[in-house]
């Protein structure tokens, strides 16, 4: 399995040497001593895995995660610590870290953490493009019966029959891609492909090459002709998520095909023509992105024929319980039960912010499922932050907020009191007393 791995250390003769190893495993191997360094080589590279010091002259390992996942969404990093502390590995998972391992005691899992990461790099890679997928999702597919969810599923009925451009804006999760599926199967497009792709997900050169297509020789690797999706989604629907997030040199091009049909494959010298019908999403401001020159304002108003706005879950309560009791009948009859809510969780979910909407709902009923015993899913089967939400609102003690810190704490460490224990910041007794004060053991 071949992947590009980026080393960020600044010990210069490990670097060295981890470099030579991993290249022997038939990775690309990429090296900086800074974390501006590897920046500006993830800028400039296609990066699939960092393999990174916690400790740099320059900041800290733990904390570049999240810079990392906003420059390369997809991309996975394993960090690396002489003095490794709970802390900071627990810090490191929620910040999205791949592993955190200790320099010199786990040398021998760097080349299978790798392999690892690198695989399930390739499997979002494969994931965030959708050809053809069988699936029956239509406009009836759409739970909820709000009076701004039934005007938006008209609104976009209408447009469905026509071949005019559509911009989908709403925030993460709120059901962007099954809008656009819908808007395919009413159109005069339906029995032509369907091809979508995650602009978010690939870097500008991958993108390039992903929507239209290379002749053999292009450049490195590119070993014979490939056909692009636009050209894939002749006299069908391509649907562009995270458009927002597309190079500046890659719209232009977009722009053409939207214009006239027309496009020229990379490496290649001829014009292509095609009739596709384009449907963008974000979840950015695409006006503000005009304004700060990081989208096209020609593209926008080409795209911005026909804007819906999908509402979030925070704008749509009255579909919260509706939705989830479709999830709890899928994920039960997966599972060989059947649930019904208890008046306290669904006060909790209508109470919820829900920063990732459907999605997130969709994560939180899945795993309560699961959770729950006997007929009814309680309270106490929903996530700590469900249920801290809902006990502030009904004004609850701080003793019942730190029962639920502790139970989360112990659950996590799958009930290991020592680690609990130096989570918490408390001694074993402390514990101890704490667990049988509140009925946890």
């Amino acid at each position: 399995m071949t992947g590009n791995i980026l080393i960020i250390d600044d010990e210069e003769q490990l670097r060295k040497l981890l470099s030579r190893i991993i290249g022997l495993e038939g990775f690309n191997v990429e090296e900086a001593g800074t974390i501006k360094q590897g920046t500006e080589l993830l800028k400039r590279k296609d990066i699939d895995v960092v393999l990174c010091d916690v400790k740099l002259p320059d900041g800290n390992g733990v904390e570049f995660i999240k810079d990392l996942k906003k420059l390369k969404p997809v991309a996975e990093i394993v960090l690396l610590t002489a003095y490794g502390n709970i802390h900071d590995g627990v810090q490191a998972m929620k910040n999205g870290a791949f592993d955190y391992i200790t320099k010199g005691n786990e040398n021998d899992r760097i080349i299978p953490l790798l392999h690892q990461a690198v695989e399930k790099v390739n499997i979002k890679k494969s994931s965030a493009v959708k050809i053809n997928e069988s699936t029956e999702i239509s406009f009836s597919s759409i739970i909820g019966k709000s009076t701004i969810i039934q005007e938006i599923i008209i609104l976009a009925k209408k447009i469905a029959v026509t071949n005019a451009s559509v911009l989908l804006l709403g925030e993460t999760g709120t059901g962007k891609e099954i809008f656009a599926k819908s808007i395919h199967r009413e159109s005069k497009r339906k029995l032509n492909p369907f091809v979508a792709i995650n602009c978010s997900s690939f870097s500008k050169e991958l993108l390039e090459g992903e929507l239209f297509g290379h002749k053999a020789g292009a450049y490195t690797g590119a070993i014979k002709d490939k056909a692009g999706l636009i050209e894939l989604a002749d006299n069908g629907t391509l649907f562009l998520d995270e458009i927002g997030e597309m190079a500046i040199d890659i719209q232009a091009k977009l722009l053409r095909v939207l214009e006239n049909g027309e496009f020229i494959k990379l490496g290649d010298i001829k014009t292509s023509k095609v009739d596709v019908r384009i449907i963008g999403a974000t979840n950015v401001d695409l006006k503000q992105s005009v304004e700060n020159g990081k989208f096209r304002e020609d593209l926008y108003y080409r795209l911005n024929t026909f804007m819906i706005a999908l509402p979030s879950l925070r704008e749509r309560t009255e579909d919260i319980k509706e939705i989830a009791l479709y999830f709890i009948e899928k994920f039960g009859r997966r599972e060989g039960k059947i649930l019904k809510l208890s008046d306290e969780a669904v006060n909790a979910l209508n109470t919820h912010y829900w920063k990732g909407n459907i999605r997130e709902l969709r994560n939180v009923i899945e795993r309560a499922v699961i959770l729950a015993d006997g007929e009814l899913i309680h309270l106490s089967d929903l996530p700590s932050e469900i249920q801290m939400h809902d006990n502030i609102n009904n004004n609850y003690s701080l003793a019942e907020v730190e029962k639920m810190h502790i139970r989360k704490m112990f659950n996590y460490t799958q009930k290991n009191k020592t680690r609990t224990a130096q989570l918490l910041g408390i001694g074993v007794a402390t514990l101890y007393r704490k667990l049988d004060e509140y009925g946890l053991k």
